[in-house]
């Protein structure tokens, strides 16, 4: 009984079953929308900022047989950072819960990328890759922008042109970007 009791008293604060389950749904939107979001960001950040005023740092990242911490390991940090802070902030406002939902979005796409780019890319856990089908498109297209030093820069949804797909064809080898 005491149960009921509360799940009645927290129903009334909030107007009601059908206010928590629409309340439920706008932060489940918040937080999806908020991962499919993060890849327009990523591209714009990667594009701009780590291969333009940013490019000493994301250099690190594209040094053949880098090991260990890179000097790009500042980029999620500095990411992570704010999204906790915004966490924070969420979990300490009585309105904060759908900026809570937005950092929780963000935290999923960013674990998402760290297992596909630094887990299954680039073997930073030392493990030896082995071939996962659906996940060797993101492995190809990320090969070709450490290859040619530009386009794709999105990870999770990556666009290939198609004049980078026909130069990667007529030059098998290609060059390894440094930058």
């Amino acid at each position: 009984m005491m149960l009921v009791t509360q799940v009645a008293d927290v129903t009334g604060r909030f107007g009601g079953a059908g206010s928590v389950w629409r309340m439920s749904i706008g932060r489940l939107a918040v937080g999806v929308m908020s991962f499919v979001l993060m890849e327009p960001v990523t591209y714009a950040t990667h594009r701009w900022v780590m291969h333009g005023l940013g490019r000493r740092l994301h250099r690190s990242h594209h040094r053949l047989g880098s090991q260990g911490w890179e000097a790009n390991d500042v980029y999620p940090l500095a990411f992570a950072s704010v999204v906790m802070v915004a966490m924070a902030v969420g979990f300490n406002r009585a309105d904060g819960g759908g900026l809570v939902a937005a950092a929780v979005g963000i935290s999923a796409y960013g674990l998402a990328y760290a297992g596909v780019h630094d887990v299954y890319i680039h073997r930073r856990l030392g493990r030896r890759r082995s071939s996962v089908a659906s996940l060797n498109r993101w492995a190809d297209a990320h090969e070709l922008h450490h290859r040619f030093g530009g386009e794709p820069y999105g990870m999770l949804l990556p666009v290939i042109p198609r004049a980078l797909a026909r130069r990667a064809a007529a030059d098998p080898l290609g060059r390894l970007s440094l930058g």
